[in-house]
């Protein structure tokens, strides 16, 4: 159970869009806005939680041609988050999300690459109790559940607390730079996931 707990610390705590935006909110709007954000995130990374241990997603992504528009629609978008995150000049680019809210967290976590990838890892590794499917289910997605809300309310506290860092114009393009290659990291990887296996 220790692994899968490190497993998912890992997994989450690695920039993807669903934390960079919401630091991007907390850093715009706040913490009431942020959190109804986080709340449409959470909601939206329990239903890929959901898809994943159905079958369901295995069953939509069966189809090559589905798959692979997915892949498209996902990777063009996350890609267009990186160059605007890497050309922000000298202000720390966290993703700006016009009128964020509960719909908006939920929509972006269904398209999110990197939600399927870390929960198909999740759900599908990682034996806890091997003598019943429901039990071990139930483990990971509480504990899963609980450390995605842990590591997600500190990348808000980190967006609402940027704004009162008076950063060196040099340091806020290495934040950005760094931010756009995690974000090219993740849609290389689930390029690669999709397309090689």
């Amino acid at each position: 159970m220790f692994a899968f707990a490190f497993a998912v610390f890992l997994l989450l705590i690695t920039p993807g869009p669903g934390v960079l935006s919401l630091a991007g909110v907390g850093t715009a709007y706040g913490w009431k806005i942020g959190v109804q954000y986080l709340s449409g995130l959470w909601i939206g990374n329990n239903l890929v939680s959901f898809t994943i241990i159905s079958g369901l997603a295995a069953l939509l992504l069966a189809d090559p041609l589905v798959r692979n528009v997915l892949l498209f629609i996902s990777a063009t978008y996350l890609l267009f988050l990186a160059s605007k995150v890497a050309f922000a000049g000298s202000e720390v680019a966290l993703i700006k999300v016009t009128a964020p809210g509960l719909f908006s967290g939920i929509t972006l976590q269904l398209i999110n690459p990197k939600a399927y990838a870390v929960h198909s890892t999740l759900f599908s590794g990682f034996v806890i109790y091997p003598e019943s499917f429901a039990i071990e289910t139930g483990i990971k997605v509480v504990l899963s559940n609980l450390i995605w809300v842990l590591i997600h309310f500190f990348w808000l506290y980190a967006g609402v607390k940027v704004n009162e860092l008076d950063l060196q114009v040099q340091t806020q393009k290495i934040i950005n730079l760094v931010m756009a290659i995690c974000l090219v990291i993740v849609v290389i990887l689930a390029t690669w996931s999709v397309l090689f296996f």
